[in-house]
């Protein structure tokens, strides 16, 4: 049995709380079983001694202002779990919280797995990503699976990880990480399209593709995580205060108060894009926004790129993500591409991890996988 305790729940956590419901039903489920005994947000958290039941997970939200439930404790609340008797028990935390991960080494020497989207554990210090991976890499401890923090549901991390252990020598990888970024860019510069940078701006923001503010998409800085994780997990020593990105922000709204203000304000910077795009276009190109993993020369970055017409990154639609591994045994990339954002395929990514917890518990293996 895998016991398993949701920090956060919310729009992702809820979609996995679904998908493990689902689990319950299936044949599968009696050689995989995974049970839910925790839940806790910021103000509230609930505990099970065996595990919630499939109605009680359907309305989770009410579960955690009942009866049962008390004031959220995140120390009381990770040692009840690790005290939990018939399996294996994993953390999954769904929120995107410094604090929260950095009390990831805290729950491993409870021997709690940890499971998550959240990207600051592995894109921040050195220090914490050091510790996490000294924690996990103990041949009889727990394990740490992160795959949601780059692709969502896509297979980038566990790839990667494939390339490196198996002795695979990482020249380069490329990709385009923002579905926001990769929605912008494939509608903005793309033969015939007509549509200025700042409407193309407007229409992500009304699908609810971008942040809520989406300088906070513009800046870079989400990719310049991802980039950070590959980075570390090939062997490199990047972080975000090192790698050079390129924020594509005008200078002139960096600065001000409000998304609506730097919403009504954007129009004035379309002359700006469509330059840009105008001299990519003529050269047979398109504007992507990319990330770059440097294997060799050490040269990563974030940035605005030209890629010409028959380049993968050219034919991209909607908002997929891509990504090309380049290495000695694939001198012709390596490919993953698809839908890289979203609660349903980031919960999939969890989901897969989980599993991948709980195949290791069931047969007895303790091979760790950081």
């Amino acid at each position: 049995m895998l016991n398993v305790a949701i920090v956060g729940p919310g729009l992702v956590g809820g979609a996995l709380i679904e998908q493990l419901v689902a689990h319950t039903q299936s044949p599968r489920f009696a050689r995989l079983p995974i049970a839910v005994v925790g839940l806790i947000n910021s103000k509230r958290m609930a505990l099970s001694s065996t595990a919630f039941t499939a109605a009680d997970l359907a309305q989770w939200q009410t579960t955690l202002l009942g009866d049962s439930a008390e004031p959220a404790d995140l120390s009381r609340f990770a040692d009840t779990l690790s005290a939990v008797s018939g399996g294996a028990t994993a953390v999954v935390d769904c929120t995107s919280s410094d604090a929260i991960a950095a009390l990831y080494p805290s729950w491993l020497t409870r021997g709690l797995h940890v499971v998550t989207p959240n990207k600051k554990g592995f894109s921040g210090e050195m220090s914490l990503f050091r510790e996490i991976e000294r924690l996990a890499s103990s041949p009889l401890g727990p394990n740490v699976y992160h795959e949601a923090t780059v692709g969502a549901g896509l297979p980038v991390l566990s790839t990667l990880n494939d390339l490196v252990r198996t002795g695979d020598r990482i020249i380069k990888i490329e990709g385009i990480f923002s579905g926001t970024l990769s929605y912008l860019f494939n509608n903005f510069s793309a033969p015939g399209a007509s549509h200025s940078f700042s409407a193309c701006v407007a229409v992500a923001k009304a699908n609810g593709y971008t942040e809520p503010d989406p300088r906070d998409d513009l800046n870079g800085m989400d990719v310049a995580r991802k980039v950070t994780i590959l980075g570390r997990v090939a062997g490199l020593d990047i972080g975000t205060d090192t790698l050079p990105v390129e924020n594509i922000v005008p200078e002139a709204l960096r600065g001000v108060s409000t998304a609506e203000e730097f919403m009504e304000r954007l129009p004035e910077f379309d002359d700006h894009f469509s330059q840009l795009n105008k001299e990519a276009l003529q050269s047979g190109s398109v504007l992507r926004y990319v990330g770059f993993v440097d294997g060799v020369e050490g040269q990563s970055s974030v940035k605005l790129a030209r890629y010409p017409l028959d380049h993968p990154f050219a034919s991209l639609k909607g908002s997929d993500n891509i990504i090309a591994f380049t290495t000695e045994r694939f001198p012709n990339p390596l490919i993953i591409q698809g839908a890289g954002a979203g609660a349903a395929v980031t919960a999939f990514g969890i989901f897969s991890d989980l599993i991948k917890i709980a195949e290791r518990f069931g047969s007895g293996l303790a091979d760790p996988k950081f």
